[in-house]
């Protein structure tokens, strides 16, 4: 009979139909949809996050374990109550304003939704007053910002000054990540965490929410 273990070496694979096909024979076995996402679905994914993170994968083949994942996660959704999806962080993710790139912003997201966060993704060149709309709409706990060239940096710390403003800086956690940021970077912009990668921005965006 499948396992939870069978499905998570299936997203680890990256194999979408053995997921389809592992998933609704659990669910024909009367297992449960929660522990079919979290012990089988999430389980994988996450051992694909330490991989990534480890140098041991790369994004190709993270893109094809979070597509088999979310093929999963369709099939088994409709049967959960809305009740029982327990969301416990909200992050509203862009990359500011002048910086087009996307692949590293996306990445993020779908380490971010593979580990059980819900987030809103604004898109590319976002400005800080759209990153504002954003929080007054979502009310998210983490406001997370990437940015992929030297120039438009300085968007980050343009942002957490509209932030201050606004009075909205107290209401939400800031994390900025992209290739030429640092953790010494955040500390000088005010923002309260870096995240090197992908796989560690979701691990941060919970640490910041449980202190």
């Amino acid at each position: 009979m499948t396992s939870y273990a069978d499905v998570a070496q299936s997203v680890i694979s990256g194999d979408e139909d053995l997921v389809k096909e592992q998933v609704n024979s659990l669910l024909a076995a009367g297992e449960s949809p929660l522990k079919i996402i979290d012990e089988g679905l999430i389980a994988g994914m996450n051992v694909v996050g330490v991989r990534f993170k480890a140098g041991d994968m790369y994004v190709p083949e993270v893109l094809m374990s979070a597509r088999s994942m979310s093929t999963g996660v369709e099939i088994v959704k409709p049967l959960i109550a809305v009740a029982d999806m327990k969301v416990k962080v909200k992050v509203v993710l862009g990359t500011v304003k002048g910086d087009l790139h996307d692949i590293g912003k996306n990445l993020v997201r779908i380490m971010m939704e593979s580990s059980g966060l819900e987030v809103i993704d604004v898109g590319i060149d976002i400005s800080p007053e759209k990153f504002m709309d954003a929080i007054r709409e979502h009310n998210p706990d983490v406001l997370a910002m990437s940015a992929l060239l030297t120039t438009t940096m300085a968007n980050m710390k343009s942002t957490i000054d509209v932030l201050v403003e606004e009075g909205l800086r107290d209401k939400v956690k800031v994390i900025v990540g992209g290739a030429p940021v640092s953790q010494e970077f955040a500390d000088t912009i005010g923002a309260d965490g870096f995240a090197a990668d992908a796989a560690s921005a979701s691990d941060l965006c919970k640490a910041l929410v449980a202190k």
